[in-house]
């Protein structure tokens, strides 16, 4: 095992940043998991615990750590963080859920494993009208969601960046695997700055400019967050990128087209990420979209099984939307 995080390439010639815990390493991280996971008041969104949990990530293993500021100082190319070998046990695990609004409120020991590596990257936030505001989010298929273009759906998801609609969006979300996918259904991924060289000037310009509303799901209510806005923003030859294809309208017809050759361009550098137990990633939300293929879940207790966090770098830009001043935003 190396002494430090590598960046690996893979085949289809996209790359990552990735650790696999040792045995060592992991059996550290169970211990730190356990004994966290048994702190009262064994409630995740309490800050209490969220204090607690906090401090105990500073314990997680060197390596792993070193993995995490390396991510957060550059995400590489496609944008990804990926850990393997985390101490989740699907033998341990309960049936996966198969209702709405599905969360993790207790302190589970993959939740705990959840918020101990997010509170190394940033702070994990969540927000009012998202799964009632719940820190640790399950994303599981529901059979009263089949044909939605949600977390809970089991048709093809659309490529988006996550909650676009959103001022405050998650810089980064993590996805924690409890239990696979038998059907081989992965995460779709395509970063910015794979597509980018893909477009023209012209395509470039236009996407910079604040020709494009995102409209918010149901769930948000009535707050009106249709600001028009750029779909890529920030530096000329890195931006960031702001776009969810189901949800997203350009204002005129050269936006339409603009938006279209951008899809077309991150579908054609997309890559599949199919997570194993104990597998967790991290995708850099401002410059990754994500989205999946469809699939036929037995809801049987079986089925795919993923925690979700959401990170924001910096608290105090997002002072003013967190109720409290805690992790959740309005």
């Amino acid at each position: 095992m190396t002494a430090g995080p590598i960046t690996t390439s893979s085949e289809t010639g996209h790359d990552t940043i990735r650790i696999q815990l040792t045995p060592t390493e992991a059996a550290h991280t169970a211990a730190l998991a356990e004994r966290l996971s048994s702190t009262a008041p064994g409630a995740v969104d309490h800050p209490d615990w969220i204090a607690a949990a906090r401090t105990a990530s500073c314990a997680l293993p060197v390596r792993l750590l070193r993995a995490i500021r390396s991510y957060r100082n550059d995400p590489g190319t496609d944008g990804l963080l990926a850990i393997g070998r985390l101490p989740v046990t699907g033998d341990a695990l309960p049936p996966t859920p198969t209702v709405a609004q599905s969360v993790e409120p207790a302190a589970t020991v993959p939740a705990a494993i959840s918020m101990l590596v997010g509170l190394q990257l940033g702070e994990i936030v969540a927000y009012r009208d998202e799964k009632r505001g719940a820190l640790v989010q399950n994303v599981v298929p529901v059979p009263a969601l089949e044909t939605s273009q949600s977390n809970g759906g089991s048709v093809a998801l659309q490529f988006h960046t996550e909650n676009a609609f959103h001022p405050h969006r998650p810089d980064h979300i993590g996805l924690l695997c409890l239990r696979p996918a038998r059907e081989g259904v992965g995460t779709y991924i395509a970063s910015i700055r794979r597509a980018l060289p893909l477009l023209t000037d012209k395509d470039v310009a236009v996407l910079r400019e604040p020709r494009f509303t995102t409209c918010a799901p149901p769930s948000f209510g009535a707050a009106d967050y249709s600001c028009p806005h750029p779909v890529l923003s920030g530096h000329l030859e890195d931006p960031d990128i702001r776009v969810d294809f189901h949800a997203t309208s350009a204002l005129d017809d050269g936006g339409a087209a603009a938006l279209d050759r951008l899809g077309a361009a991150l579908d054609s550098v997309r890559c599949e990420l199919a997570l194993q137990a104990g597998e967790m990633v991290f995708l850099d939300n401002r410059l990754v979209v994500h989205g999946r293929g469809a699939f036929t879940p037995r809801y049987d207790g079986t089925d795919r099984w993923l925690h979700r966090v959401f990170v924001h770098l910096d608290n105090r830009r997002n002072r003013e939307w967190r109720i409290d001043a805690g992790a959740v935003l309005i």
